[in-house]
């Protein structure tokens, strides 16, 4: 059996890998995570995959007679199937078939099994033995994927995070297209400050940043919010710096926590965590944050001052023209919000009557009609078009002339997914090097060090390579086979908050969003 040693050296190899091809050698994203999935996938031992694919679906024994076994199972096991019983091996560090047998008995309430051999093996039973038992058709998957190849195990791994997360990407992306060319989002930021006044603006901006942060990639909505920081300043006089930081901790804190951005998103699927959860709990959490960044935000601008400058996107006159548009030409704040609110409402009305049921017709259809607006891709896709028809009413006067701005967006959008499917080949070939089982005894005997562990972990990976997306994927790739195999003892939605939160602490010169807030501000 490989040591512990030897799955860390792995896991640490493909960290590495990740983080000096793109910090050493400008590797794209995308290239360094396929590479650092090649690497591991090549030195994982396949005793270690065995192990992992097993498990996966084996049931553990926890008492055997002397021609049966009882075994502790939540599903998919039935009276009179065919089961087959595994022994590990030791020395090889493999399962290997010890006999068939057939389960004679149904669960009790804990959840409890029984299955008896018509042969019992020979030396049957030995006490210091670990047996599991699987059916048979899953044994049988375990010995056809042990065969695979190294390209085909990564091609899986990309392939299934392309389908979970794929038109997400592509629909956010959309939307956030949209809601800037449109004039939505100018028009939320405006109405914000409308309402709490040049007084109230940094709260304006906090909030403005946070709802405009859940469709749109920070970057973006820091290029939208940055003039209005600028001209907030020229109408005060002041606290520029104040305006710039608040602008930051809104948008930045959204990116991390709140799908359908492309972070929270992966790292939600990769830890089965559902969607309308994450937003729910990634809005609490990323508002506590931003919240706390406003109080930050207020002391440090009474210490140090910055002052306007000129800057490549804006001159001092664009500002004064910024100032004085005219709000006639942007769409009304209902509208504007419309794109924005609706998936998270389906979503979070799907999430909420998952588990309803109606006795009567009508009340069944009700119920599949919202749960079918509300699946994820559907609620986007809905809030795609929704923000597809306010583009044409307000700028662009007819359908065919939207098209440029949707191939941009949808350019965008692709390199996110190529990057976030890589991540999830990534994470694939990771969970396969036995890293569950290097820390499955963390969180039983300590939740809140598994979510440290996981905190620490992302913030190492962002601070040293920059991309908070990236530094989620690999993290989560490492930590969601505890997930998966129900191994934390809590809800996963606490660690992938920790993970989010993880990706925030230290942004310095290696992070693209460091450039685009020094070199616009």
């Amino acid at each position: 059996m490989a040591s512990g040693w030897v799955t860390a050296f792995i896991l640490l190899a493909g960290i590495l890998t990740v983080v000096c091809s793109i910090l050493l050698f400008r590797l794209h994203a995308f290239l360094a995570l396929i590479l650092a999935a090649l690497l591991v996938a090549a030195i994982t031992p396949e005793a270690t995959r065995q192990r992992y694919l097993v498990a996966k679906d084996a049931a553990e024994v926890v008492e055997t007679g002397p021609d049966s076994v009882t075994f502790v199972s939540g599903s998919g096991f039935s009276p009179s199937a065919l089961v087959s019983v595994l022994k590990l091996n030791p020395t090889s560090g493999r399962f290997e078939f010890l006999a068939p047998a057939v389960i004679e008995t149904s669960k009790d309430d804990l959840g409890r099994w029984m299955a008896r051999f018509s042969d019992p093996p020979q030396g049957w039973p030995q006490s210091d033995q670990t047996y599991v038992v699987m059916r048979d058709h899953q044994w049988t998957a375990v010995q056809k994927e042990l065969s695979a190849t190294i390209g085909s195990r990564i091609a899986t791994g990309f392939g299934s995070t392309a389908t979970s997360i794929g038109i997400l990407i592509a629909m956010a992306a959309i939307i956030g297209k949209c809601l800037l060319d449109s004039g939505a989002a100018d028009r939320i930021v405006r109405s914000i400050l409308g309402w709490t006044g040049e007084r109230g603006a940094p709260i304006a901006f906090v909030f403005s940043g946070f709802l405009l942060g859940i469709p749109v990639f920070f970057d973006t909505v820091f290029y939208l919010m940055i003039p209005l920081g600028k001209a907030m300043r020229m109408r005060t006089g002041h606290s520029y710096l104040l305006y710039v930081l608040t602008i930051v901790c809104g948008g930045t804190m959204a990116h991390s926590l709140v799908p359908p951005t492309p972070g929270p998103l992966v790292v939600a699927e990769e830890l089965g965590v559902e969607i309308g959860t994450m937003i729910l709990v990634g809005m609490a959490v990323g508002l506590v944050a931003a919240v706390f960044g406003l109080f930050y935000a207020i002391a440090i601008n009474r210490v140090c001052d910055l002052p306007l400058r000129e800057s490549p996107d804006f001159s001092l006159a664009d500002l004064e023209r910024t100032v004085e548009r005219d709000l006639s030409q942007l769409p009304p704040l209902w509208l504007s919000l419309l794109p924005i609110l609706l998936p998270v409402i389906l979503i979070s009305m799907t999430t909420v009557l998952a588990k309803s049921s109606s006795s009567t017709s009508s009340g069944e259809l009700v119920l599949h009609v919202i749960r079918t607006l509300g699946e994820k891709s559907m609620a986007l896709t809905i809030a795609a078009f929704v923000s597809l028809i306010m583009l044409v009413r307000y700028q662009s006067g007819s359908l065919t002339k939207v098209s440029q701005p949707i191939q941009q967006a949808l350019a965008s959008g692709g390199v996110i997914i190529l990057i976030t499917s890589a991540g999830g080949a990534f994470g694939s070939v990771l969970r396969q090097t036995g890293i569950a089982e290097l820390i499955r005894d963390l969180p039983r005997s300590s939740p809140i060090m598994i979510c440290t562990l996981a905190f620490l972990m992302t913030t190492a990976i962002r601070t040293a390579q920059g991309s908070a997306t990236v530094a989620m994927i690999t993290a989560v790739g490492v930590l969601s086979g505890l997930a998966r195999q129900g191994d934390l003892g809590f809800h996963p939605v606490y660690l992938a908050a920790a993970i989010g939160c993880g990706s925030k602490p230290i942004a310095w010169m290696n992070d693209s969003g460091f450039w685009v807030i020094t070199r616009m501000s």
